[in-house]
């Protein structure tokens, strides 16, 4: 750019170096230095180049070179074959008697179908999708001012009750408070999904205003409506929103009422009842994974995973055995989408279900056995590992990965003290409504809980339930009301503690053999999975 008097010139320059332009070549639309004619002819000798002045230039379609025949551009379509052909492939080539239509129509009917859609996707389906993205922004804000109005409400009440239903109205607050995060994530997911998808379009529209002003028959040509992919709203799933009640009866009944959960005072003093007894064709069970209110996937001592209902019978069954050989899967979870996972014991990988067939989720280091796994709420994976240290200890860890990053490591309380056993042990994992992870150390005999941070909340060694023999904790699990249930292998029993580690009691009549993995489905009934082989289900809270 030259500058001279106050005023800018532009200087146009050659497409082939930084020379200012003097020819232009109409055949390729290509603006040429006097130095740079030769190289553009020389660099596409078959073709006949109509080189004139640059003022002289005419603007026009570029026909691209025809493959079967060298120095000939293409001028038409050939409507039987879809292909550009020149003029020697209509007269005696492989297009002979064919039907072809002129280039330039057919480039000008491909630019009305851009200009079209593009028209389209502006005027009319990107205003629905800004509708709909700020019903669900609507949405969001007043599911958080509900959830906040429940809460307020909740606080209110809690004055007004006696002193030994404050139990109670913690777990109130953390059922709400899953209730919140369950609705919120479901909004935000769909509102992420419209985000994105508005900008996909808007991208869509600036590639199609480009094509409009393209010139190149080639880059036209290939164009793909997207029209039909946008015209349909992806399916929007309405959450639900419980509502809170309470019920005095001059103090000799107290209730509370959240969705479809209610509680009463003496709601933990009820006899536990078993529901189902579901044989398997395992020798022992090992993994529960409740699906819903009467399905549950479960693993054993071989490579299956199988999925039953209530009744026992076959859903679906998962066989690992072509991929492990001989090696069977370790523990089995579910993603916040619902896809089951499970440990590769041969590969050491966490492995997910998807259409059937397996495929490799995360790839851990080297040298580590991956023993257990858990699904926290918000997507992040836990996974207890182990190894050998030079002092020939094990290092048993609790991995949090988001995606395939180590998020955070859980082994030390940051005195230099491992929070968990340095020998030989299985850690079983379960995130509570408060964010603690709750684990169970089998080879400690305790119960550990540590917070969101990694720091130890409390430990549980089992004796306030005073049991016959040494407290065997193996799988853990907790519930909508914040408790944790644990399966005590020596006892043939369940202990349930709330979320501060208070002995609330134990479960140990309704014929527990031996028990393992624990879940606990939507109805709020626990399916135990024992050593023999069975699944109990059993009725332990009073929920209508």
């Amino acid at each position: 750019m030259a500058t001279s008097d106050g005023w800018a010139q532009y200087v146009i320059t050659c497409d082939l170096c930084d020379k200012p332009t003097q020819q232009f070549c109409n055949s390729c639309q290509v603006s040429l230095c006097e130095t740079s004619v030769k190289s553009h002819k020389d660099q596409f000798k078959s073709l006949l180049h109509e080189i004139v002045p640059f003022l002289d230039r005419k603007i026009q379609l570029v026909c691209p070179e025809c493959q079967l025949h060298p120095g000939q551009r293409c001028e038409a379509n050939c409507l039987q074959c879809s292909e550009t052909v020149c003029f020697k492939c209509v007269i005696s080539g492989p297009h002979k008697r064919h039907e072809v239509e002129e280039l330039t129509k057919t480039h000008k009917y491909i630019k009305q179908k851009i200009e079209k859609d593009t028209v389209e996707i502006k005027a009319k389906i990107t205003p629905e999708y800004q509708r709909k993205n700020a019903e669900i922004e609507n949405s969001m804000s007043k599911t958080k001012s509900q959830f906040d109005q429940i809460k307020t409400e909740s606080e209110k009440l809690r004055k007004l009750w006696h002193q030994e239903v404050d139990s109670i109205f913690d777990k109130i607050d953390s059922l709400s408070q899953s209730h919140r995060e369950e609705n919120l994530n479901v909004l935000q997911s769909y509102h992420t999904k419209i985000r994105k998808l508005i900008s996909e379009m808007n991208e869509t529209v600036k590639q199609n205003e480009k094509l409009l002003k393209s010139i190149k028959l080639s880059e036209v040509r290939n164009y793909q409506s997207k029209v039909k992919e946008y015209e349909d709203l992806p399916e929007y799933l309405d959450s639900h929103m419980p509502t809170l009640v309470s019920k005095v009866d001059q103090g000799k009944e107290l209730s509370i009422e959240i969705g479809d959960f209610r509680a009463i005072l003496k709601q933990l003093k009820d006899k536990a009842r078993l529901i189902a007894t579901i044989p398997t064709d395992y020798k022992n069970v090992f993994d529960v994974a409740c699906v819903g209110d009467s399905e549950a996937w479960i693993r054993g001592n071989n490579s299956n995973i199988t999925r039953i209902d209530i009744h026992g019978t076959l859903k679906n069954t998962v066989s690992i055995i072509g991929l492990l050989g001989l090696y069977g899967p370790n523990g089995i979870a579910f993603t916040r989408e619902g896809e089951l996972i499970f440990i590769d014991s041969k590969s050491q990988t966490v492995n997910i279900v998807r259409h059937g067939r397996s495929e490799t989720l995360i790839t851990t280091p080297q040298k580590r056995e991956l023993c257990r796994l858990h699904c926290t709420r918000s997507g992040d994976i836990l996974i207890h590992m182990r190894n050998i240290d030079m002092n020939l200890k094990f290092v048993n860890k609790i991995i949090r990965y988001q995606g395939q990053r180590i998020k955070q490591e859980i082994y030390n309380d940051g005195q230099g003290n491992p929070i968990f056993t340095d020998k030989f042990s299985s850690l079983f994992m379960s995130e509570n409504n408060n964010g603690d992870i709750c684990v169970s150390d089998t080879n400690a005999h305790n119960v550990v809980v540590v917070d969101k941070t990694g720091r130890v909340r409390f430990r549980y060694d089992g004796r306030p339930a005073r049991r016959k023999e040494a407290f065997g904790p193996i799988g853990i699990v907790t519930d909508t009301l914040s408790q944790i249930i644990v399966a005590d292998y020596n006892n043939n029993c369940l202990h349930i503690l709330d979320q501060d580690g208070q002995f609330l009691r134990c479960v140990d009549d309704c014929g527990l053999e031996k028990p393992y993995g624990l879940s606990v489905d939507n109805e709020g009934r626990l399916w135990v999975g024992c050593e023999t082989g069975n699944i109990k289900v059993i009725q332990y809270l009073k929920i209508k």
